[in-house]
């Protein structure tokens, strides 16, 4: 299995060894999008919804899941996270919110999917929140812009 660092010479996942890696600043930010009608839109900016602050709500669920990504996806290593950043930004062209994670560490290995985490359950947060008015939201686009840091350096998307 070649070129993929979850798997040993056998083909059996394991937990990449990092503690050969040097210490470095790394950075990952990601970003996706809940899709929904104008009217869901509007009820979630004007502050109608009756679970309370969206926004709000699903910045910090979030920033609790980034800090929890090692509990979530089986191999992903814990990390001393030093910042969790999140923006979520309505938008009446999708119409929906935008979503974007910033994550930052000192470590030997990436944020990427602690960052991918946090816009995910961010989104899922939003849907939650006001699905009681509209259960065909879609949650799309979730993705990986930057990362930064370590031995592969810097990744940025077209």
């Amino acid at each position: 299995m070649s070129g993929l660092s979850h798997f040993d010479d056998r083909g059996q996942a394991h937990m990449v060894d990092v503690s050969g890696k040097p210490v470095t600043d790394r950075l990952a930010v990601a970003v996706g999008a809940v899709r929904m009608t104008a009217e869901t839109l509007a009820l979630i900016t004007e502050g109608r919804a009756k679970k309370g602050d969206v926004l709000a709500v699903a910045r910090l669920a979030g920033i609790m899941a980034a800090k929890r990504t090692a509990e979530l996806i089986p191999l992903c290593h814990p990390l001393p996270i030093t910042k969790v950043a999140l923006e979520l930004t309505p938008d009446p062209a999708l119409p929906g919110v935008r979503i974007e994670a910033t994550v930052k560490t000192s470590g030997q290995t990436g944020v990427e999917m602690e960052a991918l985490t946090a816009v995910s359950v961010a989104a899922l947060t939003v849907y939650d929140m006001v699905k009681a008015v509209e259960k065909s939201m879609v949650i799309d686009g979730v993705r990986v812009i930057l990362k930064d840091g370590g031995k592969s350096g810097r990744y940025e998307a077209e």
